[in-house]
């Protein structure tokens, strides 16, 4: 058999912030992995924000925020963290234009309820009941925040750009269609990291070949990952760019797109 290391993202080709996870998706993995197969999370959101509902799935490991944490088996084998003062000063400098700061880590995430509204993302409240006591108020903690990564959320008349290039000497810069899930939202990665880079150290550390690897995906967080690995499926509500890396656009998560995916591979 042809052993393959399949990486998934979460948001949009696994699961449905609201509806969790399809169960056509979870009886695709189980199968996935009853042949043979590593069946890897690869996503954005940090650890501290993987799940329940994910955590269930019978991953071989799991990627999050974006390559900055790797876990195998429940022990942690990498975590690439900013220093907490420049995390103050991330904060600071996207207030100062305009922009909600969601700081995301591998045990906590912080943000302020009473700037990151509703209003802001429709959203937050399934956010914060998921994270349950993993939440914390920037307000309190603005000296000793432990974080991979930002979100930071565009308000009206923010003034995304210069914000953006103030940040870019710590961070790479992850923007999204206008239309997407999270169009409104600005992806901060430490520098060097993404998808990819996390796949390869995957890869490196397990001796997996990279003719191996199959990444599934549809936003532009994912673009890294289908830059590089061998075999690359779009999930058919994925961004124009995710589908044009694709060798295969699947159907929507709704409509059996894992699970349609995975059979056109001839691995499950």
């Amino acid at each position: 058999m042809n052993k393959k290391a399949v990486f998934f993202d979460a948001d949009g080709t696994l699961c449905d912030m609201e509806k969790g996870v399809p169960q056509s998706t979870k009886e695709a993995l189980k199968k996935l992995r009853e042949n043979g197969h590593d069946a890897w999370l690869c996503t954005g959101r940090s650890r501290a924000f993987v799940s329940r509902y994910l955590e269930e799935l019978p991953f071989t490991g799991m990627i999050s925020a974006c390559g900055a944490t790797i876990e195998k088996d429940g022990e942690r084998l990498f975590n690439k963290e900013m220093p907490p003062e420049v995390a103050k000063k991330s904060v600071e400098i996207l207030r100062r234009y305009g922009l909600v700061p969601v700081m995301e880590g591998a045990d906590f995430m912080y943000y302020d309820k009473d700037e990151y509204t509703n209003e802001v993302n429709w959203y937050r409240d399934l956010i914060t009941e998921a994270l349950g006591p993993k939440w914390r108020p920037i307000r309190g903690y603005e000296d000793s925040m432990h974080i991979n990564k930002i979100s930071a959320k565009m308000t009206e008349g923010c003034n995304d750009e210069e914000a953006c290039r103030e940040l870019s000497q710590y961070y790479d810069v992850i923007r999204h269609e206008n239309n997407a899930f999270v169009g409104t939202t600005i992806e901060l990665v430490p520098k060097g990291c993404n998808k990819a880079v996390g796949i390869a150290a995957v890869c490196r550390i397990f001796d997996i070949p990279w003719e191996s690897t199959v990444v599934f995906g549809d936003s532009n967080n994912d673009l890294s990952m289908f830059e590089y690995a061998a075999t690359k499926v779009a999930m058919g509500n994925g961004s124009q760019k995710i589908r044009e890396l694709a060798d295969y656009v699947t159907t929507d998560m709704f409509h059996y797109g894992i699970r349609n995916g995975l059979t056109k591979l001839g691995l499950i």
